[in-house]
Formats: structure tokens, sequence, C-alpha cells
């Protein structure tokens, strides 16, 4: 099921997905930070807003700490992100996010075998690229999520690939529509507590520079230089000013609360 690039693109989508996932594994292959020139300035984000006037953290403000927080993967896509800010701590804040954790470990006891998972509807995203984090998403509950948070309902269920188990539970994915409010978000998880994201400023490459979505400068897809409408068009690409949803994982079974609501895909979340 493909859904308009006017509401959203679904994850599923094989070819745009099989290219964030491609150019996912190979930028972590050859990315080094040990070998950036010295004193090279941090990527920074060209989104302040998105399309739909929802304001986006700076990511350079996060310089310091994007590689701990949010992973290599995550902060190589600096120039195709949007975060929401942090708001100030408000009173039930932390009781109404540990609510979530709580509804969220619940629910997933069950998947700890994926079979169950398929059983229920949930479908892997890209089978046939091996990848460290697998997404086995839900449509029905995709479509619920664009209009009502049920915590019971995750859009995807997330399984992380050990030595030993392919496919071992550590989370779950929310999502909301594309032009949901801040409010909206922040009434679903707080944003004192978390933050949402969405990928933004996508040029998908025409067929004969699918190539170009790889290599340690890649230029189309979430990691590419390209970042602007007119960079995408003189190239010859499809630009997307948002793709996906707004997007928030949950990993129940980390202890600390940042870690819970990480945006480090990178490393596994469960001890």
């Amino acid at each position: 099921m493909m859904r308009p690039i006017t509401g959203y693109l679904s994850w599923r989508s094989p070819a745009l997905l099989l290219a964030i996932v491609a150019s996912s594994v190979a930028v972590a292959a050859v990315h080094d930070p040990a070998q950036e020139p010295a004193g090279q300035p941090a990527q920074s984000s060209v989104t302040t807003a998105d399309p739909s006037g929802n304001p986006c953290d700076n990511m350079t403000a996060m310089a310091g700490m994007k590689m701990n927080v949010m992973g290599e993967s995550m902060a190589a896509m600096a120039n195709h992100m949007c975060i929401t800010p942090m708001r100030p701590r408000q009173p039930n804040d932390e009781e109404k996010a540990r609510a979530v954790i709580a509804e969220v470990r619940a629910t997933i006891e069950k998947y700890r075998d994926y079979k169950k998972a398929i059983a229920d509807g949930y479908v892997q995203g890209n089978p046939t690229v091996d990848q460290p984090q697998f997404h086995f998403t839900n449509d029905a509950n995709a479509k619920l999520a664009d209009t009502q948070f049920d915590p019971s309902r995750p859009t995807s269920l997330l399984y992380f690939q050990t030595p030993t188990q392919k496919f071992r539970i550590e989370g779950v994915m929310y999502t909301a529509r594309p032009s949901a409010t801040e409010d909206e978000l922040n009434q679903r998880i707080p944003l004192s507590i978390a933050r949402w994201h969405k990928h933004t400023n996508f040029c998908a490459a025409p067929e004969n520079k699918v190539k170009e979505y790889f290599g340690k400068n890649p230029k189309f897809g979430m990691f590419g230089s390209i970042h602007t409408r007119e960079a995408c068009t003189a190239e010859g690409g499809k630009f997307m000013p948002v793709v996906f949803t707004w997007m928030i994982h949950v990993f129940p079974y980390e202890d600390d609360m940042k870690n819970v609501f990480s945006m480090n895909d990178d490393v596994p979340h469960f001890h």
C-alpha cells in the first residue's frame, strides 16, 4: 500500500525504503569520524520548520552530543531531519511517559517470537536487506495512528539482530500524520521527555544515478548532500519535502529514560 506524497509515503514503499536502508548500511560501513579533517564543522540542519510549520530543533546545538544521542546513522542525516524541540517539564509529564513505557512492555512480550507478530499482521520491511534493526509494520495500526494514539497498537515492532538471534525484540515505533502539530505530539508522548522526528528534504535519484546513494560522499537519499528542491531538480531527481510520518522509537527494556526514547538505532536497547 502506497500513500500519496501529499499525505505521506509509506515506509514500506520498496524502492524508496530500499534506497534509504541500503544507503544507511553503506554510510555506516564507510564513515569513520577519525578520518574527518581536524576542525571540520559539524553538519547542520537546514530545516528550521517543516512544511506544516512545525518548528525543528537546530541540530548544530546538538553537535557535541550527536553521536551518543543519535548514533552515527541518524547524525549523518542532519540535513534531512526535523526534530521536535524540547519543552519545559510539566506536572505529570514523566508519569504520562512511564505509562506509555509500561504499555509498550506489556504489548511486546507476546512478540518475542516474531512469528506471532507476523500472525497479527506485522510485515517485515525490506526482508532481503541485511540490517542491524528490522521494522515489522502493521498497516492498520499506521492508519489508526494518523488520527489517534493507542499505545497498545504500535505502527512498527523493532527487532535487533544479535550474533545468535536475528529477530530479538527491543521496542516499538509510534507514528503520527505528517501534519500533526507539536501539541498533538506532546499529548501522545510529552516533548519534555522525548523527541519526535520526521525525515525531510529527500531527493530520490533518477534511475541512471542510483549508485550515488552510496559511497563516502552520497549525493541522493537520506545521507545525500542534496537537500534542496533546486539542487535535486538540477540533478534530475524527485524532491520530497517530507517522507514518511512523524515517528518516535520506544525501547522499554532500557533503565534510563533518555535511553528509552533514544534516537540511536545503531546500538541494541536491551540487557
